[in-house]
Order: structure tokens, then sequence, then C-alpha cells
């Protein structure tokens, strides 16, 4: 019953909307109705602008850190702690990618999924980060930054695991969420293959309403 709750738990905070609820503050504008239709930062950088998006990025980040940290305090002092943590990070990225909130629309679960990554394993966030931000910097393609950084995320966490350094809890957190923040790439990695994928720094126009 302690991992339920807190794999319930999680999926609540990852489900609360902080793109909308920032692009609503700051442009009156809802980003679900601009650029690529999700909620999450990089949307928010080319609909709202940089400032915004760090905003975004950083509240994202901290769905998936407040979920892990939770889930301990929940199932406190007990075998099954990693488990309920890793249920309440895989939680909240499904919360933010198919929130409740906003008729299970959202983002795809880079950020949040980057956050509960730290709180699981540090190690393995310290290893892929800087990796992710030079695939970003040398290709400005935000997507294949990200879906480099999921696949790669069970290996490395693996690695770790191998000089016990984490457990097999935090290698099924890597290996899930990869999955799910790849999956949520398809249509990214339809236009990377395409060739129409757009590149950082391609702003979207929006309105205030």
């Amino acid at each position: 019953m302690g991992i339920v709750l807190a794999a319930i738990v999680g999926y609540l905070l990852g489900a609360v909307p902080f793109g909308l609820l920032v692009g609503r503050a700051t442009k009156g504008v809802d980003l679900r109705e601009h650029g690529s239709h999700r909620t999450g930062a990089t949307n928010a950088l080319r609909t709202l602008g940089a400032r915004a998006a760090a905003a975004v990025f950083l509240l994202d980040v901290g769905k998936g850190v407040v979920a892990v940290l939770l889930a301990r305090l929940i199932v406190a002092d007990d075998p099954m702690t990693e488990w309920a943590a890793a249920a309440a990070g895989v939680a909240a990225i499904v919360g933010h990618n198919w929130s409740v909130f906003i008729r299970f629309t959202g983002g795809r679960g880079v950020a949040t999924s980057a956050g509960a990554m730290g709180a699981m394993s540090i190690w393995t966030l310290l290893v892929l980060a800087p990796v992710v931000v030079l695939i970003i910097w040398r290709t400005r393609f935000v997507s294949l930054g990200s879906i480099t950084g999921a696949l790669l995320a069970p290996v490395v966490t693996a690695g770790f695991a191998m000089v016990a350094l984490v457990g097999p809890p935090a290698i099924a957190y890597a290996l899930v969420s990869g999955l799910l923040v790849t999956a949520a790439h398809a249509d990214n990695i339809g236009r990377l293959r395409a060739g129409t994928e757009r590149r950082i720094g391609q702003k979207e126009v929006a309105a205030g309403g």
C-alpha cells in the first residue's frame, strides 16, 4: 500500500502543469495551442522565451525530485523504500505527460525524469548531463539530446550498480523512465529521420489572449 500511495502522490505532483501556468501568467497563452502543443520547457522556450522556459524547466525538475523524496518519507525504514521512490518517479513522469488536470495532455517528461533520476542516482545524472548538453549544443536538436540521455540512462545506471553505488530500483527507474521519454518523442524521431525537426532557437510567436 505504501508503494501505491507513493505512486499516487508522484502522479499528482507530476500532473501539476507548470508550463501551462507559467504561459498564462507571463503571456496569457496556452502552450498547448502553440508550437509542439506540449507544456514542457522546450515549447516554452520557443513560445515564451528563455526566462519563462528556465522557470518551467526548474519547476518540472522539482516535481521529479520531490516525488522521490516524498516517497521515501511515505515508505520510510522499509526494504521497499527505494522501490517506492522508483514508482513515484515513474508516476511523476506519467502525470507530467498525461496530466489529469489538463485532460491528459502535457509534456514529454524530460525535465521531470531528470529530476527523479538525480534523486535516485545522482551519479547517472552527473554523467549524462554533459553528454546531453554537448549533443544539443552541437546539433541544436533538443529532442536528440533528450532521447540519447533517455536511452543511455539505464546503461549508465547499471554500470554504477556494478560498483554498488546504486541498487536495482534505480536501474528499474532508469529503464522505465527512458522508455517513457523515448516514446513521448515518437513524433520528434519521425521528424529527425525526415530532416524536418526544428532546431533550438526557432521561436514560435505567441499572441496574448
